[in-house]
């Protein structure tokens, strides 16, 4: 390995002090490192040519990472300057041994499963990559809006909601769990559709096989003013009459020092799921 990018979080303040670090870490290695600085709403760009690349942030900061990344098969190495660190799974004061063991082809990982969207618009088509989510919503709170959705080239249902999130199993513990949605163990792969605030109690989250593809239409409705997020993090304008193609991406992220006893150890000890206390 010769060459790395070092993505930094704008709004950790330890991000560049830390970067620093870690690059000239990397240069008594002679491997050359450069800096992105990642402000939470950057745009999608070229990670062409480097043999991996190391997050300073949060879980955001791995998504925005993971969708540049995993189209040529870069591997993340996850530091956590975030509050939960589902994803981030290196702790500030672990990096040099973990980064060692990484360097020696000694590190655990994991590969997650991502999903591809194919925004079908009027005059356009724009695909999309994401690693946690998509939402499609209206712009405005409180404000319903009417969507068709096909799953395997079937009728599934014609809802009316605040919108819907359509996650991965590694976005279930975010938006979609705090929407009703199951949690998913991130080996499986697996979509998960989460209604929003549904206009129908029989209106439930349900678990579909990500082999099959998943289409979206926007309905007419009185609200105008939709949007299509992925991962919190890119937004595309939706009319009616657009469709939304969901798939899942022939290409896994390369997640490095990520296992899944982290997944279980994050349950336990950032949504509680230990049971009583001191379980």
């Amino acid at each position: 390995m010769k060459n790395s990018l070092i993505v930094i979080n704008s709004d950790k303040e330890k991000s560049k002090l830390l970067a620093e670090q870690i690059a000239t870490y990397l240069q008594k290695k002679e491997i050359k490192s450069s800096f992105y600085t990642f402000n939470g709403f950057a745009e999608q760009v070229s990670f062409e040519g480097y043999d991996f690349v190391i997050t300073l942030g949060g879980d955001g900061t791995v998504l925005f990472a993971a969708r540049n990344c995993a189209k040529l098969k870069i591997p993340v190495f996850p530091i956590n300057l975030g509050e939960f660190g589902f994803i981030a799974a290196v702790q500030p004061d672990e990096w040099e041994t973990s980064l060692e063991e990484f360097l020696q082809n000694n590190s655990p990982f994991v590969e997650r499963t991502m999903m591809k969207l194919c925004v079908q618009k009027k005059n356009e088509v724009v695909e999309l990559y994401g690693l946690n989510d998509v939402v499609i919503s209206a712009k405005e709170t409180a404000r319903t809006i009417s969507l068709c959705v096909e799953y395997n080239n079937n009728p599934l249902c014609k809802i009316k909601s605040d919108g819907l999130i359509f996650c991965t199993p590694t976005g279930s513990t975010a938006y979609s769990a705090a929407a009703g949605g199951p949690i998913i163990d991130p080996e499986l792969d697996a979509f998960v559709m989460t209604p929003i605030n549904a206009f129908s109690l029989s209106s439930r989250p349900i678990v579909l096989n990500s082999e099959r593809e998943i289409k979206v239409k926007v309905e007419p409705s009185r609200t105008k003013e939709i949007c299509l997020t992925v991962d919190g993090q890119k937004l595309i304008d939706l009319c009616e009459g657009d469709v939304i193609k969901i798939s899942r991406y022939e290409q896994k992220v390369k997640l490095i020092c990520v296992t899944h006893k982290t997944f279980i150890n994050a349950l336990r000890s950032k949504l509680n799921w230990s049971g009583v206390p001191h379980a």
